[in-house]
This record gives C-alpha cells, sequence and structure tokens, in this order.
C-alpha cells in the first residue's frame, strides 16, 4: 500500500533524528505536510501511521537506520550534503579588527562551571572573532571571605584550554595591588575618595539616610594622613575604609559611596603572604585593572549592572571611557547544582565527592560525565547574548552532546543485574558484531556461544522474558522462554535468521557470555546511582573514552581497574 510505505519512510527517518522513538503526530504532520492529496484521508491514514510507528518504535536504532537505508537510501545522501547551518554571534558595537580586548575574570576560590562558562566562551570567542586580545585575570583580592586557593588557580587553566580557550595574557590580581595604591591615593588627592573610620553599622544608617559620613569632607591632608595609616598598620582590620564619593541621593543606597579598599589583618594570602594588609574590594580593583589592561568590551551577567554603576564613578573621575558592556542573563541547567558555596559547603560535608563530582555542573564534572567541550561551546553560543535569565535542560545539552559522540562511540553489550540464561538446543556459534554500525572500518567484537554455559541478560528485560515468549538475542539467534525463576532463565533455540525475528515482532535484548564486572554510576538529581552489571569481557575501554552502552546509554570510563571498569553515564 502506497501509505504505508510514505508512513515507514517518514516514521523511519524520525526514530533516526530523535534517538530511535517516532512520534506519530509529527510523522502524520510531515506525509499530509509533503503529500496535501492525502489530507482527504487524514482519518484512514491515522491508523496505518500509529501501526507503523509502533512497529518501527520496536526496531533498535541501528536496525532502523538499516532499514531506512533499505527502503530511502537518499536520505543519508542528501544529510551527507546538506551543511549544518552554524549558529553565529552577533556583531559587537563598536568594535574594529585587532582592537577589540575582552577579559575574564574568575575568584579562584572554586572550580568555576557552566554558568561561569558563558562569560569566558563568549569573551573568547569574540575576541577571536575580531582577531582580538582575550585576558584571564584572576580577580584573587579577597583573602577573607573568598579566599583564593593555588589549587583552583591550576583547575581554571586547566578547565579553559579544554575548552578550547588559550589565554593571550594571564594577569593577577594579587600582584598588582600596588597599581590600585597609586589610583587610591590619586583620587584621595582630588578629593573623589576618603577614608572612612566610622563603625559600618553607623555607616549604613547614615549612608541610608542620605546623609554625609563625618569624615567625608576633611581635608584631603587629613585624608591622606588617614591613609598613610592604613597602610603602615596603625589601623586595625575593620576601622578603616577607603571610600569613592557618590551621589548620597542616589536610589540605590549600595552605590552611595561605596568602599574600595579596606583592611585585612593576617591575610596570609597563597601568592603574597603577608605584604599586604589594604586590599582593594571587586569593583575597585576590576575597575582599574580593565583601564589598564586595554579591555575593550566587558561580558557580564545582569546581576552586575550595578557593579557597573558604581565603577563608572571611578572612570568619570579619572577622565576615562568606560569600556563597552555586554550584559546577559544567568545560565543554569535544571536540577544541576552550580553554586560554588553550595558546592564547597556539599564537599566539606562529605555529600558531594569532590569538585568533579558527575552530579554538579563545574566543567570538571560535566567533562568526567562524557559531555564534549564543543558540546558546552554549542550551547553558550546558542543561548547567545540574551539579558533574560535561560534554564536549559539536561536534555538540551544532551541532544548537542549526542551529536557528537555517536559518530565517534563503540558499541558494547552492558547487561546490568546479570541473570543466567541456559539455552537448549543451540549449537557453538561466534557473533560478529561491528564497533561501529557505520563504521565497519573500525573493526569487530567477537562474542561466543558456547553449549552448556550460560549466557547473562538483564534483570531489566524480565518483562520480556516470560514462559512462552519469544525474544531475539541481538546479533546471536532466536529463542523460546521456557522457564524463568530468580536466579536463571531457561529457553530453547528457535532460530538463527533476525528476519523470523523482525516478522514475528519479537522484541530484541543484549547479552554477554564470560562478561567483565562493571558499575555505572548515573546522577539523578542530588543522588548517585550506580548500576552493577558485566560488560563484554573483550571490551578494549580505555579511561576518559565515550563508548555507548548498547540500549543504555552513552558512557564515559571512568576507571578501568584490574577486576571491573568503572562508568559515569552521560545520557541516552
Amino acid at each position: 500500500m502506497e501509505v504505508e510505505r510514505i508512513a515507514w519512510k517518514y516514521a523511519l527517518i524520525n526514530a533516526v533524528e530523535h534517538d530511535g522513538k517516532a512520534n506519530p503526530k509529527a510523522v502524520i504532520g510531515k506525509i499530509l505536510g509533503e503529500n496535501p492529496e492525502l489530507r482527504p484521508k487524514a482519518r484512514e491514514i491515522v491508523p496505518i501511521v500509529n501501526k507503523v510507528v509502533d512497529e518501527v518504535n520496536k526496531l533498535s536504532l541501528e536496525e532502523q537506520k538499516a532499514k531506512l537505508k533499505e527502503l530511502y537510501p537518499e536520505y543519508f545522501e542528501v544529510k551527507k550534503e546538506k551543511k549544518e547551518e552554524k549558529k553565529g554571534l552577533p556583531s559587537l558595537p563598536k568594535a574594529e579588527k585587532g582592537k577589540v580586548v575582552t577579559r575574564f575574570a574568575p575568584n579562584p576560590d572554586g572550580a568555576f562551571h557552566l554558568g561561569n562558562a558563558r562569560a569566558a566562551i563568549l569573551s573568547y570567542e569574540y575576541a577571536r572573532m575580531y582577531d582580538g586580545k582575550f585576558i584571564l585575570r584572576f580577580d584573587d583580592t579577597d583573602p577573607k571571605v573568598k579566599r583564593p586557593e593555588p589549587i583552583f588557580y591550576e583547575m581554571i587553566i586547566e578547565d579553559l584550554k579544554w575548552l578550547g580557550i588559550e589565554p593571550d595574557e594571564i594577569v593577577y590580581a594579587s600582584d598588582r595591588l600596588e597599581i590600585y595604591y597609586k589610583y587610591a591615593e590619586e583620587l584621595i588627592r582630588m578629593g573623589k575618595a576618603y577614608v572612612c573610620t566610622c563603625p559600618p553599622e553607623k555607616f549604613r544608617e547614615l549612608r541610608d539616610k542620605g546623609i554625609a559620613c563625618p569624615h567625608r569632607n576633611e581635608p584631603v591632608e587629613v585624608q591622606l594622613e588617614r591613609w598613610r595609616k592604613m597602610l603602615n598598620g596603625e589601623y586595625k582590620e575593620g576601622e578603616a575604609v577607603v571610600r569613592v564619593k557618590t551621589d548620597l541621593n542616589h536610589p540605590n543606597p549600595a552605590v552611595r559611596d561605596w568602599p574600595a579598599l579596606r583592611i585585612i589583618d593576617n591575610p596570609n594570602h597563597p601568592r603574597t603572604g603577608n605584604k599586604y594588609r589594604v586590599w582593594p574590594l571587586y569593583n575597585f580593583a576590576s575597575a582599574i585593572d580593565d583601564h589598564e589592561l586595554g579591555v575593550t568590551h566587558i561580558f557580564r551577567g545582569q546581576e552586575h549592572a550595578e557593579n557597573e554603576t558604581r565603577q563608572r564613578y571611578i572612570y568619570e573621575y579619572l577622565g576615562w571611557e568606560y569600556p563597552i558592556t555586554v550584559h546577559h542573563g544567568r545560565l543554569s541547567i535544571e536540577g544541576v547544582i552550580l553554586s560554588k558555596s553550595k558546592t564547597r559547603k556539599g564537599i566539606e560535608e562529605g555529600k558531594y565527592l569532590g569538585w568533579d563530582d558527575p552530579r554538579l555542573g563545574t566543567i570538571r564534572a560535566l567533562r568526567r560525565r562524557g559531555i564534549r567541550p564543543e558540546a558546552i561551546k554549542e550551547l553558550i553560543i546558542e543561548v547567545g547574548l540574551k539579558r533574560s535569565d535561560t534554564t536549559v535542560s539536561w536534555d538540551n545539552l544532551a541532544a548537542i552532546n549526542r551529536k557528537l559522540v555517536d559518530p565517534i562511540a563503540n558499541r558494547y553489550f552492558f547487561v546490568a543485574d546479570p541473570i543466567p540464561m541456559y539455552v537448549e538446543n543451540a549449537e557453538e556459534f561466534e557473533a560478529k558484531i561491528p564497533l561501529h554500525p557505520d563504521h565497519p572500518e573500525r573493526g569487530y567484537r567477537v562474542l561466543k556461544f558456547t553449549p552448556g554455559k550460560p549466557i547473562y541478560v538483564s534483570k531489566d528485560d524480565l518483562n520480556l522474558l516470560k514462559p512462552g515468549n519469544f525474544v531475539r538475542l541481538k546479533d546471536l539467534f532466536n529463542v523460546e522462554i521456557l522457564e524463568v525463576s530468580e536466579d536463571s532463565i531457561k529457553a530453547r533455540f528457535h532460530s538463527y535468521d533476525y528476519e523470523v525475528a523482525r516478522k514475528n515482532k519479537w522484541r530484541m535484548i543484549h547479552w554477554v557470555t564470560e562478561g567483565r564486572p562493571c558499575e555505572v554510576i548515573i546522577p539523578e538529581g542530588d543522588e548517585l546511582i550506580i548500576r552493577r552489571g558485566l560488560l563484554e569481557k573483550d571490551a578494549n575501554v580505555k579511561v576518559d573514552e565515550v563508548v555507548q552502552f548498547e540500549r543504555f546509554g552513552f558512557v564515559r570510563i571512568d576507571r578501568v581497574e584490574r577486576d571491573k571498569v568503572i562508568a559515569i553515564f552521560a545520557h541516552k
């Protein structure tokens, strides 16, 4: 029947493009959209399509591709020729070739995550787009609250490199304190900054009422003397702070005379030790460095808009031109922790295994889970410069990653929660299975069936393994199920031919003979589920390799030990 042939074509295409699951509504829409003459017969077509989709969805993805090649080989030729349109970034305002300078300024107090990666990738990509310069600037001038740690400097550089980001220059803010001191003194001399010795709660009370601090308008000589006392240790931590003069009537109290530098006793900074005791706050150090380093364009989260308001006062006082700022919303991923403080707390409490715990959204965790750097980059560029907050689902990232790993991931059989199956009347047989169905040149795996010895199947398939049922042992033969108990299954050989199973619509399951112990760690929300089972005995898997356990999902090989393999589940 012509309609059934067309239904098979579009059902197979829809299934191949959606991870093996065809959607009947989508198939019907495609048939009627491209064959308008069939619209009057829509009611008759629906049950035909539903039947075909049901049959298609019973096939494995490899079988669907094989069937599609048989019925409609042009699909693969057209797909190969068709160049996917790449989503690019919009042009930057006031950007000239060779003159764009961007920066990424992480605080090395933890590993950076997907949300941070947005600013890093955008900054780097735009610098490259305009043949400009990309600077990595470590914002490490808070040795107390957001204390930098040596390991995180290394982690951030390593993670950026993994993402394909090579900084043109690396700057450490903690190396530049003398520069900040120079500008602080200059602003004090100009009467644009002052040293406040009010108790913090007293200052906040005055600030909220729009009343000037009593030290605000004292002579410059007095201010400079206080500044020297801050530097030479006559004031203790919390007793004095340098403030930048702003509008005392500004609608946002946080902008009014904001703090620029404060005292930290015994900072024990990992790079400078106790050499310095006066430290700049973020807005002061960042504003100075952006000018000193020649930054032309800043990519920052929308939540930093208030910081820009503060920093513009310094630029105005010193006669500088503020860089072009591009604000974007926060980027988060459903069900995945991105907060550094929550991550740190979880690690300290023993809840998380470390900064690369696969439940987390750090770059290290995503990498450990088998996500490719190109997938992260594509996701960031796809989201682009939206000013609104964006929450992506794990499925969004998985879909992008799947396109990247599917062509390169070798296939293996993994049987979770194995149960032995004894097959009667079967002769010795070797199943020769390609490492990848689309790339026979990569070679084959050989799984051998020996009469009298069990094969192992997964308890996940017990609903198919009922007495009287027939199943296809993939790439081996067809069997009839005779008996099922909690600890074993008895079956009888039926036939070798796959076509027999296809025509009878017998379901297909996976199996192993002598298996290798394997554990798959599956992140589910805030939990880690461990599935134990057997992997093909001779599976040649290597650490950091992403492979597909057929009918189970894509996994990254985390460890290959003498007695077992440990993998991290990525996605279906």
